[in-house]
């Protein structure tokens, strides 16, 4: 009998620098590749009550599994495609098809953990190994310097640590061929936005970019920022940009279900600084990666504490509340104040919203708002097209200054901001159309408009802030 293994595709939907798929076909003559849709993920709430994964990042992993199943097909395979529990599937496979090894990425976050724990003991139970696997990161934990659980809490003291000295690995190369699937497999069929509740998602002309799901996407992106425009060279000028495709590279969504290796884009920049140029922001690119890996070894460090809210410091928040009114008009775009209310209608309407974006809301949300944090990371969990648990918490506990930095400086003056980095208001206009007729003078400060002026400009529906914006303007 032919020696057969099981690989579980996760959060890692490619067949380059792949260490699961690697593996599998050197140790098995027969490999089974296989993604299980999980209730628990498509299906489920959050604590708040938001979905777990709304329907732009839903839309995006089918588009993900579908290019997946594609690439392994030309590699002669196919992918086996289930929904349900992965540790009641993957146990029934491995029995059916008496598979002696199931292989995957491992992850440290409190649910997949919980997913891990139930599927090694059933596998286990049935005398089938569990072998874990790497691939979320730029380094490999066992190249760093220190043990994960002695990571530096301050990202500048990690990246002293390891940017000149921690080598980052080769990508491992794509198979040229995957063993088939065993005959006569059903490979099952992938499912639909409407089999998870979900409303179609139609092409918005106002979306940053049209981004599509799959490793085929991934490549062609990575080809583009880097060496068809030659945008990676001007990265460190242009990142905080809110309009347009090209002003940040945007691999984010690809990076987080791992359509893209870290280490790809690690070594592509590389190349790109040796044939063309090496500058800041070629260097800028990288520091992104650094923040990557740092905020997932935070994740591993510190464990569910990034989910409290008073984060890894166990701070008392007591005076940060559920505040369901506030909340609402947050995640509506219904403040009244422009800046924030058109970063949240791009959410809303896109999936994305820029990095500046993100620092803004969150930041104006507590600290103005007086809301738990903890709100808006989950409807961040949901909505984003490129959330990950330890970069969306990460980011979240660090605008809290809940984080294992314990400064607490990070409130953002919004109409300062507003004013950096939207100056004539375009960004504004653009998601806010009642307001596509308000001078620059004004864009930002819809409070100053009078009655008969609002009425004249057509922004008499736009709300009334729930702030003081003058606030800001001292």
């Amino acid at each position: 009998m032919k020696r057969r293994a099981i690989v579980w595709f996760r959060s890692d939907l490619r067949l380059h620098d792949n260490e699961a798929l690697t593996s599998a076909l050197r140790m098995a003559e027969e490999v089974i590749p296989v993604f299980v849709f999980d209730d628990r993920i498509f299906k489920g709430k959050t604590r708040f009550g938001f979905p777990k994964t709304g329907k732009f990042r839903t839309k995006f992993i089918l588009e993900c599994v579908a290019d997946l199943r594609n690439n392994l097909k030309n590699a002669g395979s196919d992918l086996v495609v289930r929904s349900g529990y992965p540790e009641t599937i993957l146990p029934e496979l491995a029995r059916d098809f008496k598979a002696s090894w199931v292989i995957c990425n491992r992850e440290r976050m409190r649910e997949e953990v919980t997913v891990q724990d139930g599927l090694e003991q059933k596998l286990w139970a049935q005398g089938v190994e569990l072998i874990y696997t790497r691939g979320k990161m730029l380094y490999h934990t066992q190249d760093l310097p220190t043990p994960v659980h002695h990571t530096p809490d301050f990202f500048f003291q990690f990246r002293k640590e390891n940017e000149h000295i921690t080598p980052v690995r080769e990508p491992i190369p794509t198979p040229a061929e995957v063993h088939p699937v065993p005959q006569g497999m059903e490979t099952g069929t992938i499912p639909s936005l409407a089999d998870f509740g979900h409303s179609p998602v139609d092409d918005n002309d106002r979306a940053a970019l049209p981004f599509k799901g799959g490793e085929s996407e991934a490549l062609k992106r990575l080809k583009y920022y880097l060496w068809d425009s030659d945008l990676v060279k001007t990265y460190k000028e242009t990142r905080n940009g809110l309009l347009g495709g090209d002003y940040s590279s945007k691999f984010s969504p690809w990076l987080a279900q791992g359509c893209l290796s870290p280490k790809t884009v690690y070594h592509e920049i590389k190349r790109y600084e040796r044939e063309r140029t090496s500058n800041e922001s070629t260097y800028w690119l990288f520091f992104e990666l650094l923040w990557r890996d740092f905020f997932r070894l935070m994740g591993k460090k510190h464990g569910n504490r990034i989910f409290l809210k008073g984060g890894v410091q166990n701070k008392p928040m007591k005076q940060y509340r559920n505040n369901r009114e506030m909340f609402e008009l947050w995640a509506a775009g219904k403040t009244g104040v422009p800046f924030i209310d058109a970063n949240m209608r791009e959410l809303n309407q896109t999936g994305w919203m820029s990095n500046r974006g993100r620092q803004n809301v969150a930041s104006f949300l507590m600290r103005d708002l007086k809301v738990n944090w903890q709100m808006g990371a989950e409807y961040f969990e949901s909505l984003l097209l490129d959330y990950d648990p330890c970069s969306n918490w990460g980011n979240w506990n660090y605008v809290a200054g809940v984080g294992s930095d314990p400064r607490e400086d990070r409130y953002f003056n919004i109409l300062t901001q507003a004013r950096n980095y939207d100056p004539h208001g375009d960004y504004v206009k653009h998601w806010i159309p009642e307001l596509s007729k308000v001078s620059v003078e004004k864009i930002h400060r819809p409070d100053l408009l009078s009655a008969d002026e609002k009425k004249q400009l057509g922004s008499s529906e736009y709300p009334k802030s729930i702030v003081r914006i003058d606030k800001w303007a001292y």
